[in-house]
């Protein structure tokens, strides 16, 4: 029996897929453990998270077998154990695991036996609940092993207590969401551990992975509820913890504290890194946007250079007959405020080739809607034309209130690769805009400017598409402090109508509001990937029907 023990807890990226270099990543990592007596590393992280239907390939699970055994072998070298997140076979069905590996062999296997099947996870498509498990014993301490899900709901917690844990250490792969600290410390890991008695060790990744952006802030919580370790979000990080066991209770030994984001610079920061490990993971030189000069342009080629740095981004302003002259302006001033390429395309040339070629066919009808999307239409072609030729990914510019209540041209400004403002109210861009002009977001030291991104006007001047004279957003919208808090209701916390008019809203602005909701569907079904903020993004989050009648009133 041992009374001290020192676990290195390696909150690290991944690469969906690639077995082999996370095999090696993780090699690497446990190298630099040195004095550890075990390194954990996050939920499936042989193979990476999430890995959707990837894990129903059976070469896939061929090869995690094959790397976990190479793993196994290199702890031969009498070096630190190592506890790895994978897949295996039984049966015929596929269990999320994690593996010890000790002098050379695997020792122990357990499953994760809550499989969450809510929002962005659907793991009861791919994996068999495991049964309750059992402790691992390990130099003599019984060390509880819930996986992620495990540690939501008391059964898995209390039967490793039962069965006599002295530690819990808990692999995650736990997506960013804002607010999100607060629930897993206080909500979650907190009342696990005032169940059990039990310390508890979080372990988290980081990285970007699709819609998704895995924040880190691992952290370990000793029975008395205090945080002894606090991970940095954002950052990979290996730290070693000291335990050591006092009056039979083990106790993690107080670490370096690291603060961990609010908000704003949360949001911003997962913005970043979502767009970062997208761009760079897929091999892209860079990115392409439209910069018009508004301020959905101005803060996603802001998150852009914090990202890439200037010298991977491209800002091009399209004008048209209706783009106003502080517009112009003000796009060269964020261009020049961030140092990117700035190029002017103008698309009047090809506005007048589509009025002269479509005037037969549309003779006798007035201007509209039609000619507005035209336009943007247009500017789509030309970005994904820019695209093409020169391998930039389009990054498209629209928010979530756009995109809620389907103001939004599909085919026009929703083209391109990835956005990162999806799951961003338009409060939200305000409130992002204002933050980044006086704040230097962590990720973008060393990619984007200390100071200002986009003049003041930007945020202050009255919203507006420009696809027509005079134009603004509140011409058809509500103000945005009015629309967003109804969208929140509707998207987020599924109310109805009549629930959100006891809130205080107009019951006909509600109506409204709810039936553009739902006829927005198809185009939100065609829209490119973009960072998950919130409790329900457009994607992975919120599936609804396309063809849908039902309305709450």
């Amino acid at each position: 029996m041992t009374d001290k023990l020192v676990i290195a807890l390696a909150q690290m990226t991944q690469a969906v897929g690639d077995l082999k270099a996370n095999a090696d990543a993780m090699l690497e990592w446990r190298a630099r453990a040195s004095g550890a007596d075990l390194i954990v590393y996050p939920e499936l992280q042989l193979i990476g998270y999430p890995p959707e239907d990837l894990v129903l390939k059976p070469a896939l699970v061929t090869q995690a077998n094959y790397q976990l055994d190479r793993l196994a072998q290199e702890t031969a070298d009498g070096g630190p154990a190592m506890l790895v997140g994978t897949v295996v076979a039984a049966q015929g069905v596929l269990f999320n695991v994690v593996a010890l590996l000790d002098r050379g062999a695997v020792t122990a296997v357990r499953a994760k036996r809550e499989l969450p099947n809510y929002g962005t996870f659907d793991e009861k498509r791919l994996f068999a609940p495991g049964p309750l498990p059992a402790p691992i014993d390990f130099r003599g301490v019984k060390i509880g092993v819930p996986i992620c899900e495990d540690i939501w709901f008391p059964f898995v917690t209390a039967h490793l207590r039962s069965e006599g844990a002295d530690i819990l250490i808990s692999p995650n792969g736990s997506p960013f969401e804002v607010d999100k600290d607060d629930r897993r410390q206080n909500a979650v890991a907190g009342t696990r551990v005032r169940e059990t008695g039990l310390p508890l060790a979080y372990l988290n990744r980081v990285g970007g992975q699709d819609e998704l952006v895995f924040d880190g802030a691992s952290f370990v919580m000793n029975a008395d509820l205090s945080i002894a370790q606090q991970l940095p979000d954002w950052e990979e990080a290996l730290v070693l913890t000291q335990w050591e066991k006092w009056d039979g209770q083990w106790v993690c030994l107080p670490g370096d504290p690291h603060p961990l984001d609010e908000r704003p610079a949360d949001i911003y920061n997962a913005m970043v890194l979502g767009l970062r490990d997208y761009v760079n993971h897929n091999r892209f030189p860079g990115v392409v946007l439209g910069l018009s000069g508004g301020i959905d342009s101005a803060l996603s080629a802001a998150v852009a250079v914090d990202a890439l740095g200037p010298d991977r981004v491209w800002c091009v302003m399209m004008p048209s007959r209706f783009t106003s002259q502080d517009s112009l302006d003000d796009a060269v001033a964020c261009a020049r405020l961030l140092g990117t390429r700035y190029d002017v395309i103008p698309i009047e040339p090809a506005v007048g080739a589509f009025d002269t070629m479509l005037a037969p066919a549309f003779d006798g009808r007035a201007r509209d809607l039609t000619e507005e999307n035209i336009q943007s239409r247009i500017r789509g072609v030309t970005l994904m034309s820019l695209s093409n030729k020169f391998g930039h990914m389009l990054l498209t510019t629209g928010n979530k209130s756009e995109m809620s209540v389907g103001y939004a041209t599909i085919y026009g400004d929703m083209a391109g690769g990835y956005s990162v403002l999806k799951d961003a109210y338009k409060t939200t861009v305000f409130d992002l805009c204002r933050w980044r002009n006086d704040n230097m977001p962590s990720l973008g030291e060393g990619f984007g400017p200390a100071g200002p991104v986009m003049p003041e006007r930007v945020i202050t001047k009255p919203p507006s598409a420009e696809l027509r004279d005079n134009q603004k957003d509140e011409d058809s919208l509500p103000p945005y402090e009015v629309l967003d808090p109804i969208l929140y209701g509707l998207v987020e916390e599924e109310l109805s109508v009549a629930q959100l008019v006891e809130r205080g809203f107009d019951k006909v602005v509600v109506t409204r509001i709810e039936h553009l909701l739902y006829i927005a569907e198809y185009k939100r079904r065609q829209s490119p990937p973009g960072v998950k903020l919130g409790i329900r993004n457009f994607g992975r989050d919120r599936r609804y029907p396309i063809t849908n009648a039902f309305r709450s009133v």
